[in-house]
């Protein structure tokens, strides 16, 4: 047990936690001022009659900067410490500037981040107290060497040397000749074990911290998320039973009974010698039978395609030949997922290359499909068209071009999608969907 903790600030997890607690704890320093300062100017200006347009601006920038925060130290606790914190849902902005600023205001998600930036500043205080202790313990443990070359080659007086200690009492010691300073080495060691045990100790607080108040969500905020993808689902099934009813009635419906007309003209023509007639009929019946099988065949196909029994790299693949434009497609997926993820896959795969084909005048695109570690299927389709996609739900250009459809059918399994499209392109969506629902 002396050996491990002695041996401590060796160790490849010390130089980590004693990073960590240096930036981690500037971060959190400047973080909470600036939150403090805008928010404090912000309440009080709204407070006012003439300045609520200012102070709300400054509260909804304060809002947007508590999430650029909260996403930087989750990055930083992912760096330095190799912990990762998953990272709740995108902030989703309303329709017009009245329901922008209440989603805004009601942003839970940046709220949570105040709260942590405002819980953070003893925490950095401590962190950085850990990087003092192990900073000053350093420069006496090399108190030893370094007296020769202060002090020239006489060993037995020189001047003085403080010895360095981070605590707020006890004075400052100092030794006066070379004997005396393998005493500031002992201290200088103490206080090294110390500083890196403390920054450990803070570090699994500070993370304990980010998972509570910068992860996923809580248990609130889970809940009201299931409720809203429910309802996308139930909504989703609705519009593709209606779906189902439409083409059934306006296709096979109608031209199966087209098919029944024809046959019983045909028949009240067989007592009649006039057999051009009667084919005439029986051809029109054939083509309606075949017609209205194609029918059921393209209706079945939207519904669950039968190419993905052989698997979603090869249903792709098959997708991919089809396209108007020329189109590649890069599969590894080491775990199949389940078939519903599949699913939706294959159909963000078929909507994505049918917007393209529609609206980015391209020239090629490229598929990739795979899984990772974390448990999750990565789906990317891009191509090097004009660009200008937005994938803003209730955005006129979103449901032009359908990505808001594959927004909320992702989010119904907790997926997400990222688009990115400058003007002038390229654009590039990504779909990340867990492998199982």
């Amino acid at each position: 047990m002396a050996g491990i903790i002695i041996g401590a600030p060796l160790t490849r997890w010390a130089r980590r936690n004693l990073l960590y607690c240096g930036i981690s704890g500037l971060t959190g320093l400047l973080g909470f001022w600036i939150m403090v300062v805008l928010l404090a100017f912000g309440l009080t200006i709204s407070a006012s009659v003439l300045g609520t347009v200012v102070g709300l601006l400054l509260i909804t920038l304060t809002l947007r900067l508590s999430r650029r925060v909260s996403a930087l130290h989750r990055r930083l606790l992912r760096w330095l410490l190799g912990y990762q914190i998953e990272a709740p849902p995108r902030f989703q902005p309303g329709t017009g500037l009245l329901g922008r600023l209440d989603r805004r205001l009601r942003d839970r998600v940046a709220w949570r981040g105040i709260w942590y930036t405002l819980i953070k500043l003893p925490v950095a205080v401590i962190q950085l107290y850990a990087i003092a202790s192990a900073v000053c313990g350093v420069i006496d443990l090399s108190y030893p060497v370094i007296w020769p070359l202060f002090n020239g080659p006489g060993l037995g007086s020189g001047h003085p040397l403080a010895v360095l200690q981070p605590l707020p009492f006890g004075g400052t010691p100092h030794v006066s000749s070379w004997p005396a300073t393998p005493f500031a080495a002992v201290i200088g060691g103490a206080f090294v074990v110390a500083g890196v045990w403390l920054a450990r100790g803070i570090d699994l607080g500070d993370r304990a911290l980010i998972r509570g108040l910068l992860g996923r969500s809580t248990m609130a905020e889970r809940v009201s998320e299931l409720e809203r993808t429910r309802t996308l689902a139930v909504e989703d099934a609705a519009a593709a039973l209606r779906r189902v009813e439409r083409d059934l009635h306006d296709g096979a419906q109608m031209r199966l009974a087209a098919l029944a007309m024809n046959l019983g003209m045909a028949r009240e023509k067989l007592d009649h010698p006039d057999s051009e007639t009667v084919k005439e009929l029986l051809d029109a019946a054939h083509r309606n039978a075949v017609d209205a099988l194609a029918d059921l065949r393209d209706l079945a196909r939207g519904i669950h395609p039968p190419v993905l029994d052989s698997g979603l790299a090869s249903a792709l693949a098959s997708l991919a030949t089809s396209s108007a434009i020329p189109a590649t497609v890069t599969a590894d997926i080491a775990t199949r997922p389940a078939p519903a993820i599949e699913t939706i896959a294959y159909f963000c795969a078929a909507e994505l290359i049918a917007n393209a084909t529609k609206h980015s005048y391209a020239n090629q695109i490229k598929i990739k499909i795979y899984t990772e570690r974390t448990g999750l299927l990565r789906l990317e389709v891009s191509d090097d068209g004009v660009g200008g996609a937005d994938a803003a739900l209730g955005s006129k250009r979103a449901q032009g071009s359908g990505l808001a459809g594959l927004a909320q059918r992702v989010s119904t399994v907790d997926g997400r999608i990222e688009v990115s499209s400058p003007a002038g392109g390229p654009t590039v969506v990504i779909v990340e969907l867990p492998l199982r629902a």
